[in-house]
């Protein structure tokens, strides 16, 4: 069995550490209140406590357990001392915050860090320098910046204020990058230049460039439109057949016009594939400032074209990204595996989500890149039309910022839709569990508390607003003077940008279904407990509004990707409220309004029913099915997609993608427990190094591929299958 310290490293549980703790405090001042015996059936009786939760334990929950069972004995004045020394214990710690966790970072044995993000990887030292710095950020959070209350109620996850490691800087979270600016009219990189491409394999250069120098000024993901690049196709065919006619000329040949073009259109496939392949590759092996590849999602939609000719040639980016996709990447050891980034988000339309439509065969290559790697995700364009609805009525279809974060519609002051060089201030999650529980199932104290958190939320959320406010748009060129999100000028802040629907700002919100599952005694999939659930909904809604036409700020719901988040707050409330049947017994609690993943719900009905929850969750939601190896039964996806393009706006279908590097096993790859432990095996030789695996699993709207802690992983393991 294992614990976890204080500054985040795992060791092996000592029963002999809190006997000599217990004992200590019992000798003090030569007053003796157990008998050895006694304090031996507490550390056993501890032992039998850490054993029952399955899972590694902290030091501060044996502490607490520990001076529990020192009261039930009735030795109170040892109580007294023992809580005494724990007090003066932590005023040694709250000297220096960071120091433990800093050098438990250096060694590489924090597991909190090693387990906390599942696309970075602790060893590496651009890694450790980000968390070091992030150490540094997060104590200055919590001492100086934060209130005290929002500090308390994150630390007891009553709340999730979210990137407190880089709050301290003028940072925001999510971008939509007008890409279509910075390559149409110009851009600046690194004090240099950089003009207008004059071919698409340059056009997709600078675009990688573009998207390294915007994840290395953000925390959050970012997404391009592929429609951005797609002009620059034919900028090249023109290139290419100037080129082609020169040669013809100099050779002294003669050629038609119809060979002329087919040789221009094979050269151009030739600079497209070029092209896309810098795309996928500089994105997987770039490492931004943070240590990680770029968050960055690439949107494929064809009715973004301006012309059917662009359309056209959309279309061919689109289908070598697919091929490419479908292909993967090579390992260190030359295996084709799934990579986790770019993400790819393909839009079902008219003209490409029935047989016989002018794309449907791009549809058909987007199916076989869902079964063999997990993406692309889609948005269907006939429910995004109806749910994203501007102030006049008109609606837009568009991607989200990076994994599921998407903008509320926002028309300019001559009329038209912007999505491109929009982002989102900030997240800060409520955890709708602990407001069941803190209710005690009494309806009218469950509202009471509800607004209380709110009002936590807002204040919190206006900590981020006002952090940003006055930035100056010096702080990151790129971002603000450069065309990736504005061109304001050198020492212009970037207030402006931060009301009346430019931005937004997100108000998450977890555990919908334990939530719903406390207080009605169902899970909100059963037609008596859903009016409650959307309720819920409707009351965090309401409360944006409030605060929307008070600050002029677009606050926005937002279905959170819990990802480490998921286990703290699930400790949280097991030490809040004891383990509670079906409600605080998992290691992890539900994302956002999803169906819990032990639930048996077929696919259909699943993305039927999420579908009501993402119309109340503007400011981000997704939705996804658990399906096993597609790759042999491609119409069965196609059908999935087919029922996603008529019923839910944003669907993803989770399949497996796994490599055992020891045996060359290209199976779904095990989660066995190790005394306590969940670890991941190889079913044929058994491997469990981690080093030694490719392991890709969708856990919060992007892939992970660094594996998770413990509480993410239980969530993997109790997946049932949708279809």
């Amino acid at each position: 069995m294992k614990i976890i310290k204080r500054n985040g490293s795992e060791e092996i549980f000592d029963i002999e550490k809190i006997v000599n703790a217990i004992s200590k405090a019992n000798e003090a001042d030569h007053k003796n209140d157990l008998t050895k015996e006694q304090i031996k059936d507490i550390a056993e009786y501890v032992e039998y406590k850490c054993n029952k939760m399955g899972r590694a334990v902290s030091v501060e929950e044996i502490q607490d357990m520990v001076e529990n069972q020192i009261m039930s004995k009735g030795a109170f004045d040892l109580a007294r001392r023992y809580v005494k020394y724990r007090y003066t214990r932590y005023l040694v710690r709250k000297s220096n915050t960071t120091d433990n966790k800093i050098l438990t970072l250096i060694e590489c044995n924090n597991e909190e860090v090693k387990q906390e993000n599942s696309n970075k990887n602790p060893t590496v030292n651009s890694v450790q320098r980000d968390y070091m710095a992030g150490e540094v950020s997060r104590d200055i959070t919590n001492r100086i910046l934060l209130p005290p209350d929002i500090v308390d109620a994150h630390k007891k996850g009553i709340i999730h204020f979210h990137d407190s490691d880089y709050f301290a800087q003028h940072m925001h979270n999510c971008d939509l990058v007008n890409l279509e600016d910075m390559l149409q009219n110009g851009t600046v990189i690194s004090d240099t230049l950089i003009e207008k491409p004059h071919s698409f394999s340059t056009a997709c250069n600078i675009a990688t460039q573009i998207i390294a120098q915007v994840a290395s000024n953000q925390y959050g993901g970012q997404s391009i439109s592929l429609t951005h690049l797609a002009p620059f196709v034919q900028i090249s065919r023109e290139k290419i057949r100037k080129e082609l006619l020169e040669e013809i000329k100099e050779l002294g040949v003669e050629a038609d016009e119809e060979r002329i073009d087919e040789v221009t259109e094979k050269r151009l496939r030739e600079e497209i594939t070029r092209g896309v392949q810098t795309i996928q590759y500089q994105v997987v092996t770039l490492l931004t400032t943070n240590g990680q590849a770029p968050f960055v999602t690439v949107f494929m939609y064809l009715n973004e074209a301006r012309s059917e000719q662009e359309k056209a040639d959309l279309a061919m980016i689109i289908e070598e990204v697919l091929k490419q996709r479908i292909l993967g990447v090579k390992n260190e050891d030359g295996v084709w595996i799934t990579p986790a980034f770019p993400k790819l988000i393909y839009v079902l339309e008219e003209d490409n989500v029935d047989p016989g439509t002018p794309y449907y065969y791009l549809t058909e290559l987007a199916a076989q890149c869902t079964a063999k790697r997990m993406v692309p995700d889609y948005i269907s364009e006939k429910m995004m039309l109806k749910l994203k609805v501007d102030k006049n009525g008109d609606g837009h279809c568009y991607t989200c910022m990076g994994c599921r974060s998407f903008l509320t519609p926002y028309v300019d002051e001559n009329g038209k839709p912007k999505y491109y060089g929009r982002f989102n201030q900030g997240v800060v999650t409520l955890n709708l569990v602990d407001i069941a529980l803190s209710s005690g199932k009494d309806m009218s104290k469950f509202w009471q508390i509800f607004d209380e958190r709110l009002d936590l939320c807002y204040r919190a959320l206006m900590e981020r607003h006002n952090r940003l406010k006055g930035t100056l748009s010096d702080a990151a060129p790129i971002l603000w003077q450069y065309g990736a999100l504005a061109r304001l000028k050198k020492g212009e802040t970037i207030d402006k940008l931060l009301y009346g629907g430019y931005s937004t700002i997100s108000l998450g919100y977890a555990g919908l279904y334990e939530c719903v599952k406390y207080m009605t005694g169902k899970s909100h999939t059963d037609e008596e407990a859903t009016p409650f659930a959307l309720e819920v909904m409707q009351y965090m809604n309401d409360a944006c509004k409030r605060w929307k036409a008070k600050e002029n700020i677009d606050f926005s719901i937002y279905g959170t990707p819990l990802e480490s988040t998921t286990y703290k707050f699930a400790k949280c409330l097991q030490k809040r409220f004891g383990k509670i049947e079906g409600i605080t017994d998992k290691n992890y609690i539900t994302n956002s309004y999803h169906v819990h993943v032990t639930e048996k719900i077929d696919a259909f009905t699943k993305l039927k029913f999420e579908a009501q929850f993402q119309h109340l969750s503007p400011g981000g939601a997704i939705s996804y099915v658990e399906v096993p190896n597609m790759q042999g039964n491609i119409p069965a996806v196609l059908k999935v997609i087919r029922f996603i393009y008529d019923n839910i706006m944003y669907a993803e279908l989770n399949t497996k993608s796994d490599y055992c590097q020891v045996c060359g096993y290209d199976g779904e790859i095990q989660i066995v427990n190790d005394d306590g432990k969940l670890v991941w095996e190889c079913p044929k030789c058994h491997n469990r190094d981690q080093s030694k695996m490719n392991v890709a699993r969708r856990t919060c709207g992007y892939i992970g591929t660094q594996f998770w802690n413990q509480g993410r992983t239980q969530e993997i393991q109790e997946r049932v299958m949708h279809l």
